[in-house]
């Protein structure tokens, strides 16, 4: 259900082309992040399916078993290790269900694997489930990819009047908890900067960022607010963008995993562990000692929120701007 879990598991989708050129390969996913699939090399087609998080609604499992039986399919990848998870597989008897042995799926699963506690990545423990079992882990996996087709990018710029010449910087200044968020008032530092260099700023996010957008771009005609609940917008625009600004958030993946330069911002979460896959232009950590990062939380526990306040919009602009210099030199 999130949204750069999402599109690091197009490494999975990757493997397993590999592995089975001949088999189409459908993913099961929520409704918001339903658009990555329409970019995403490999995949036959998604199997859009919301269920509640936090409660079991069997009702719900047993009606997506009954949408997934008809299809025929031969065998599953269980990527998430709750329970309710392996449910509907089960109940719509595909034979060969693999997942790895959490909240004891023993008569869910019959591709049982262990040792996920050991594998310190979230990657690692995917791709484990793309391999035979007992397979030793890869030292490189295949980068996820979003492709977007030109013509697509063109007609969306068309009919949101984003037409103007110049270069395009986009932001993500959102994430899931606070602390993961670099302030809003540093964004709007960085954007009147790079306005004044000719940029236009695009600010994403969804819904709940709007109120983030209006700050970034409070007086200013070259910023625009692009957020809102459809994530196919966002999607085009990091396509459409020169550059892309984040936190470590969902949007930088599909950044990346596009090939958009893109600069990563990360306070109180590891960039080994949670930056994408693809390389970025530039990962942007605080340059003091902060003795509690990576703390991982979503909310700073000492209030002072020093892994992203030291981090000055300067530093932001002048690695944006690297990134454009180098993404443009001859080869």
């Amino acid at each position: 259900m999130w949204i750069g879990d999402f599109v690091r598991c197009h490494t999975v989708v990757r493997l397993l082309r590999t592995r089975f050129p001949k088999s189409p390969i459908d993913v099961l996913t929520t409704t918001t992040v339903a658009p990555l699939l329409d970019y995403m090399p490999g995949v036959r087609k998604g199997i859009e399916w919301d269920l509640p998080r936090k409660r079991l609604a069997f009702a719900r499992h047993r009606a997506l078993a009954a949408r997934l039986r008809p299809e025929g399919y031969g065998r599953v990848l269980v990527m998430p290790r709750t329970w309710k998870s392996a449910l509907a597989p089960f109940l719509a008897g595909i034979p060969e269900r693999t997942g790895f042995a959490g909240e004891a799926r023993f008569a869910l699963l019959n591709d049982m694997r262990w040792g996920e506690r050991a594998l310190p990545r979230m990657i690692e423990r995917c791709v484990a489930l793309a391999l035979p079992k007992g397979a030793t882990l890869p030292t490189d996996y295949p980068l996820p990819q979003l492709e977007v087709p030109d013509a697509e990018v063109a007609a969306w710029r068309q009919k949101l009047g984003l037409t103007a010449a110049g270069r395009v910087a986009a932001f993500a200044p959102g994430a899931v908890g606070p602390s993961k968020r670099w302030p809003a008032s540093y964004y709007a530092q960085a954007a009147s900067r790079l306005v004044n260099e000719g940029f236009s700023v695009w600010v994403l996010g969804g819904p709940g960022e709007t109120a983030l957008a209006a700050e970034v771009g409070a007086g200013s005609d070259r910023v625009r607010d692009l957020t809102g609940a459809d994530l196919r917008n966002a999607i085009l625009a990091l396509a459409a963008a020169d550059v892309a600004v984040s936190n470590d958030s969902g949007l930088l993946h599909v950044a990346a995993a596009l090939g958009t330069p893109s600069i990563g911002i990360f306070g109180p979460t590891s960039p080994w562990h949670w930056a994408p896959l693809n390389p970025l232009a530039a990962v942007i950590e605080t340059a003091t000692e902060v003795a509690c990062r990576p703390c991982h939380k979503p909310t700073c526990r000492y209030g002072h929120h020093r892994c992203m306040r030291e981090i000055p919009p300067d530093r932001v602009v002048a690695a944006t701007l690297a990134a454009l210099v180098v993404d443009t030199a001859p080869a």
